[in-house]
Parts: C-alpha cells; sequence; structure tokens
C-alpha cells in the first residue's frame, strides 16, 4: 500500500510503549507518530494527529482505555482502534467492541498477531478516511449496498426444528447455495452459536465470526460486513459462522442478531439463517424477524411431536402459519407415516418432502462440498431445488402483498 499506516501507542508504562514501538519499527508499511501516557492524552492527541491506528492500553490512572476508545471513535471517526489488556476475560473485550475499538489482544501480543491487527485496521481506517464515511457514530447516516432488483429489502429465511438431528444445516447450507445468483445474492448465518456446524460444511476456516458484527449491531455498515464474512470461492456464497468456541455464544444477545440480520436484509437478497432446536433467546429473536420460518420434522415420532408443540406455541405467541413453511427431511417411501398424514394432523401441510440418501449427503458433509452442487439432476438436488422454487413463490407473494399477514 502506497500510503502508510500512522499509528498512535497509548500506554502508561513506558517498558510497554518501548517493546510496542520494536514490535512494529521494522514494518515499512506503518509509521509510528506519537506515543501517549495516558487515556486523556491519547484523546487530545488523536485530534491533534489524526492518526489511522491507535493502539490502546485498558488499565490507565485518568481516563481507562475503553473510555478512551469511545470518545476517540466520535471526535475522529475513521481512525480505528487495537485494544491491548492482560485482561482475556470476555466481557472486557465485548465492553471494547462495544466502545468501537476494532480488533482485542492480550499482552503481550505476538508479532504477527499485532502487526495484522493494525494493517487491518488501518486499511479500514484510510478507507473510511477516503470515503468519509462515519461507521461508528451513533446517530450518523449508514451507507448500505441496497440488494439487485426492484429496490425491496431482501428477506429472512430461519431453518428451524425443535428436535435435534433433524438436518437443518444440511437444508440450510444447500438451499443458501440454491437461492444464491448474482440478481439475487444470499448470505448464510450460523445462529447456532454453540455448536455451529455451516463452515465445516463448506470446508472453510473460521477466520471471523458473527460476534464480528453483532457487538457492533447498531452501527454496522456495508463495507465492515462485507469484510467481516466469508465467500465461498466455490459458490460465491457470503458465510457468517458462528463463534469458534462454545463459551463465546453468550457474548451474542437476542437484540443485537435481530438487529443483524435485518441490517444484512439491506444488503442481500436472501439472508438464510440455521439455528439451534432449543428455543433461546437467540433462536426467538431470530423466528421473530424471520420473512419465512422453513420448519423441518422427519418421520420419527419424537420429531412430530416437537413439530406440533412449535405449531401450538407459535399459534399462542402470534406467530402466523403462513410465515410457517413446513417440510419433511429424509423421507422414506417404506416408512408408513406419509406427509399427507402428518399435515392433516398438525394442520400445517407438509410442502415438500426430502428424499433419504444414506450415501450423497454424509459423503457431501465430510468432504466439505454441498451436495446440490454436484447432485442437481438426483432426487436430493432435484427436491432442494424445487423448495428454492416454494420459497421463491412465497416471497414474491410477500413482496406483492398477497394476504401474506405481517410479522409478529
Amino acid at each position: 500500500m502506497a500510503e502508510k499506516i500512522r499509528v498512535l501507542i497509548v500506554d502508561d508504562i513506558a517498558e510497554t510503549r518501548e517493546n510496542i514501538k520494536r514490535l512494529l519499527q521494522f514494518d515499512a508499511s506503518l509509521e509510528l507518530i506519537g506515543a501517549a501516557r495516558s487515556g486523556k492524552e491519547a484523546i487530545e492527541m488523536s485530534q491533534q494527529l489524526k492518526p489511522d491506528v491507535v493502539i490502546m492500553d485498558i488499565n490507565m490512572p485518568d481516563i481507562d482505555g475503553i473510555t478512551a476508545t469511545e470518545l476517540i471513535r466520535k471526535k475522529v471517526p475513521f481512525t480505528q482502534i487495537v485494544i491491548l489488556s492482560v485482561q482475556s476475560d470476555s466481557s472486557y473485550m465485548r465492553r471494547a467492541l462495544q466502545a468501537g475499538a476494532r480488533d482485542f489482544l492480550t499482552k503481550p501480543p505476538m508479532i504477527d498477531e499485532l502487526n495484522s491487527a493494525v494493517k487491518r485496521a488501518g486499511i479500514l481506517a484510510q478507507d473510511e478516511r477516503a470515503k468519509n464515511i462515519l461507521p461508528f457514530t451513533t446517530g450518523s447516516t449508514q451507507q448500505s449496498t441496497p440488494i439487485q432488483g426492484s429496490g425491496q429489502a431482501g428477506k429472512i429465511i430461519v431453518i428451524y426444528s425443535p428436535k435435534g438431528g433433524t438436518g437443518c444445516t444440511t437444508i440450510a447450507t444447500n438451499l443458501a447455495i440454491a437461492l444464491h445468483s448474482e440478481e439475487s445474492r444470499t448470505v448464510l448465518v450460523d445462529a447456532s452459536l454453540q455448536f455451529g456446524d455451516l463452515a465445516v460444511f463448506l470446508n472453510e476456516q473460521v477466520k471471523n465470526s458473527i460476534i464480528d458484527l453483532t457487538m457492533r449491531a447498531d452501527e454496522l455498515d456495508s463495507d465492515v460486513v462485507e469484510e467481516v464474512l466469508i465467500k465461498n470461492n466455490s459458490t460465491g456464497l457470503r458465510l457468517l459462522p458462528a463463534p469458534p468456541k462454545p463459551e463465546m455464544a453468550d457474548q451474542v444477545t437476542g437484540e443485537q442478531l435481530s438487529k443483524t440480520l435485518q441490517f444484512l436484509q439491506k444488503i442481500y437478497a436472501y439472508v438464510v439463517v440455521d439455528t439451534a432446536s432449543y428455543l433461546t433467546e437467540v433462536v426467538q429473536s431470530a423466528l421473530d424477524v424471520a420473512d419465512l420460518i422453513i420448519l423441518i420434522t422427519t418421520q420419527d415420532i419424537p420429531s412430530i411431536k416437537s413439530c406440533s408443540s412449535f405449531l401450538a406455541l407459535a399459534d399462542s405467541s402470534g406467530i402466523k402459519r403462513e410465515r410457517i413453511m413446513f417440510i419433511m427431511n429424509r423421507f422414506d417411501k417404506r416408512i408408513a407415516i406419509s406427509p399427507e398424514r402428518i399435515g392433516e394432523s398438525l394442520r400445517q401441510e407438509v410442502k415438500i418432502a426430502i428424499p433419504f440418501e444414506e450415501r450423497i449427503v454424509p459423503l457431501s458433509i465430510n468432504r466439505g462440498v454441498p451436495f446440490i452442487i454436484d447432485n442437481k439432476s438426483h432426487p436430493i438436488g432435484k427436491s432442494i431445488l424445487s423448495l428454492a422454487g416454494i420459497v421463491r413463490e412465497k416471497i414474491a407473494a410477500l413482496e406483492s402483498g398477497e394476504q401474506i399477514p405481517a410479522k409478529k
């Protein structure tokens, strides 16, 4: 990059400031423009020097690093903050990111880790400065890339089953690929926060996760979204993975998720959301904002019973049945329980039955290559394409206002 990334170091300990300087001084793309000894001094120097990146300590005697971060982001909006802290507690990370920090590293950082974080933040700062956008300023006007087409907002499609092991992730992944095209860009969101597997199903390494967006749910912009999402090269699909560790799931609230999904629908034609089977606050928030809920059952009695309970709960909580598309996965003609019988019993038509396939599906999961890519002409591939067609018809009805009740 032709323009150097201008860096300000903030730490109340002189030795730490010097150590950070030594870690960065041999990188020709970085320019160290100053060092501050306190939060107050950091705010003043940021206003004067307007750095691209501030490397900020949390614990300081006057103004702590999180408060300083928030004030700097308000006064110099394009400046990005990389927090350094001896505290690795998730609550510190949450507070730092909510204040507007770009990254959070534990002291002492590895040289590659620090350099990478500073460069990522610096590139974003220079882009924002050039575009004169204010992505983290409360009340600022957000610039987003509208979905292609008629200017309609995209649609949120939540894949859900109250019984685990029914194939929600398989359906979500293959349906998202079937819906995706240049004209109808699709993003796949893993809201099964503790044990989400969408990245595995697409053979992707988790570099960023849903936390990188939900922590900034009130201050999102399209550039940050595109930077965080993973692009699957074989399909062009965008992926927002679950957190890399189960214990990080509690960093996402239901309100944050719903705001993130609603922002994504400003950019993408389809937002396909995979969920866990338990009705947590996060899952309920996804169901509340969904334009369409794809409810999945299999032919076994526990799965049917669970779906019956969910439909009763939906009726009592105001989720209209018109928003629910009921489907059967792993349909085996040899089993006497038919989609028609289930639909009559639960007073909810089974729209489509995805056939049982004991070889193709496990192989595709283990390879990390969704079966719809190589098996479009196979019965299971055709069923997913049919499902995508039914979804498009339902979405068209939503857009035209054909007696589809509003969301709850």
